[in-house]
């Protein structure tokens, strides 16, 4: 795989993730519970804060916001470089 597909499966991977904790923050609150749950004790008991759950969703909101620009950016510059390789072939 090179270094572009794997850019581009990273950005992916965070827009999904953003998208999941701005769409479904008291779900991804339950997954970091479930996360944390694994090295420490009464982690099950833990309740999330309003707050923390439409901070989450700002997080998440970023995330989305980030990763599409990543996206758009690298598209534009994908056709950037097939311009320039058109260029260069038809001199």
């Amino acid at each position: 795989m090179n270094k572009q597909k794997c850019n581009t499966a990273g950005t992916v991977f965070v827009l999904v993730q953003g998208l999941v904790a701005a769409l479904f923050p008291r779900s991804s609150s339950r997954f970091v519970k479930k996360m944390i749950g694994m090295n420490f004790e009464n982690a099950a008991e833990l309740k999330p804060k309003p707050a923390y759950v439409r901070q989450l969703r700002a997080i998440g909101v970023g995330m989305v916001a980030a990763a599409g620009t990543d996206l758009l950016l690298q598209s534009v510059e994908n056709t950037d470089d097939d311009e320039s390789q058109t260029d260069e072939d038809t001199e």
